[in-house]
């Protein structure tokens, strides 16, 4: 499975209530890949709230049995 998740530096970003906070991968907002528009909108608004190095990254979930 693929998802679309948005960076800012080390940290990951979660969108609540359209506000942006930075925490790590286990709270981040993930977007399925039919998303990319809501994506690129929401980096831009990172953008010019100050948020630096912002990426659009894909995150790759696999499943196996152990």
């Amino acid at each position: 499975m693929e998802l679309l998740i948005l960076k800012s530096g080390d940290a990951y970003i979660r969108v609540k209530e359209g506000q942006f906070l930075r925490v790590g991968l286990d709270k981040a907002s993930v977007f399925p890949m039919n998303q990319m528009d809501l994506v690129k909108t929401h980096e831009a608004h990172l953008k010019t709230q100050g948020f630096e190095s912002i990426k659009i990254k894909k995150l790759v979930l696999s499943e196996a049995d152990i």
